[in-house]
């Protein structure tokens, strides 16, 4: 085996991961992927090499198993000891989800960036304690190995200050509270793709669908972001799997004072309860939602369509046309049904499907002719910040 980058991608009560072989001076290649998920609870650990066949798997009975992300993390470094053999961590790359005003690209994670991001837990206190705790544990893991953070906040930097403010009191914007935009490793590694797969439209003009449990939206041109749907918080545009998506701030207001609920419930609500769970009190899983026949399913799958088309045509405006739509992420790239139906009365922006091509989820799905492209792009956050990662050892390195 080779000296290879972890990457680390931690939630709540899971941790995905990734081994990241370096391959030249701008490459890496996938090792093995994995995760330990159900920490505390019915804990699940597996890793695969990159074909998808499983080298290592664990279930403990409850309470049996690693109990924090400590213990997780234990539980996968002695595993990538085995699996890498004599070989070394090079470096440990993160996913965090917030970097704020500050960090508009990865950074070495050191004692004052440390503290730094523990000040950001209040922009995103439902994902970034998580995103952190690993790389205390690293630390104590593989003291001195060099760690990188790297954040879906910080592709979306750089928008203008109409797409980036709220119309409030000035000096809120000033204090960082904006819009941020997320999801964009995803978006990144995308854009970096379409340099290869689709030359001729990569620094056109853009609009990524970034479907999955977590649903954004992203209009880039040339290659770079210049609107995205989500804003101070993961919460806003699309509706999730169980987050609301856009919702009129009275609604909240009203929950709050005339029905009493608490902070704590609407925060419960909108981010757990809501969404295509919420829709349909079904599931929060779209193809659960796609076999029922459940009117609820229905509407739900209905609401779903209906805000991706509105958010793309908001995107093509903030763009000024659209050369080229791009699936991407769990739904996106998998749901052919969710494609077509989204496309189908989006004709007027030029854009005509190919229904054998989308249906056998080919990388082209748009029809010989179309005056736009539509591409399915598997993405990969994984390499995006393995990629980010390599850098940072090369910088080391000459330094």
């Amino acid at each position: 085996m080779i000296d290879s980058i972890l990457v680390l991608n931690a939630g709540s009560s899971s941790i995905k991961f990734s081994v990241e072989a370096p391959a030249g001076a701008a490459a890496v290649r996938m090792l093995a992927v994995g995760q330990i998920e159900g920490i505390g609870n019915h804990v699940h650990f597996i890793a695969k090499d990159a074909d998808g066949a499983v080298l290592a798997e664990t279930r403990w009975a409850d309470g049996d198993g690693p109990m924090d992300h400590d213990s997780a993390l234990r539980v996968i470094s002695e595993w990538l000891d085995g699996f890498l053999g004599d070989a070394r961590v090079l470096a440990v790359g993160h996913r965090v989800v917030h970097g704020g005003l500050d960090f508009s690209g990865p950074v070495r994670i050191d004692a004052a960036v440390r503290a730094k991001l523990q000040e950001l837990v209040p922009l995103a206190p439902l994902h970034q304690p998580h995103n952190l705790a690993p790389i205390d544990a690293v630390e104590a893991r593989y003291p001195g190995v060099l760690q990188v953070a790297c954040f879906d906040t910080s592709f979306h930097r750089g928008h203008a200050f109409a797409a980036e403010a709220f119309a409030i009191p000035l000096k809120y914007y000033e204090q960082g509270i904006r819009r941020y935009g997320f999801h964009g490793l995803s978006y990144e590694y995308v854009a970096r793709r379409l340099r290869e797969v689709a030359p001729d439209v990569a620094l056109g003009r853009v609009v990524v669908a970034h479907l999955g449990n977590g649903a954004s939206m992203c209009g880039l041109r040339e290659g770079k972001s210049v609107e995205s749907s989500m804003g101070f918080t993961a919460l806003d545009g699309l509706a999730m799997g169980t987050r609301s998506g856009q919702i009129d701030p009275g609604v909240l207001l009203h929950l709050i004072g005339a029905a009493g609920m608490t902070v704590p419930e609407v925060t419960r609500m909108l981010y757990h309860d809501s969404g295509l769970k919420g829709l349909s009190g079904i599931s929060s899983d779209m193809r659960d939602l796609e076999r029922s026949d459940d009117p609820r399913a229905v509407r739900a799958i209905d609401y779903f369509i209906h805000a991706i088309q509105r958010q793309l045509g908001s995107l093509v405006a903030s763009v000024g046309g659209l050369d080229a739509l791009v699936f991407t992420a769990g739904i996106g790239e998998n749901s052919a049904m969710v494609r077509r139906r989204v496309c189908e009365k989006m004709g007027w922006l030029g854009i005509v499907l190919d229904p054998a091509a989308n249906e056998a989820n080919a990388g082209v799905i748009s029809a010989p002719g179309s005056p736009v492209k539509v591409l399915v792009v598997r993405t990969s956050e994984e390499t995006m910040i393995g990629l980010h990662v390599l850098e940072a050892l090369a910088e080391q390195a000459v330094a």
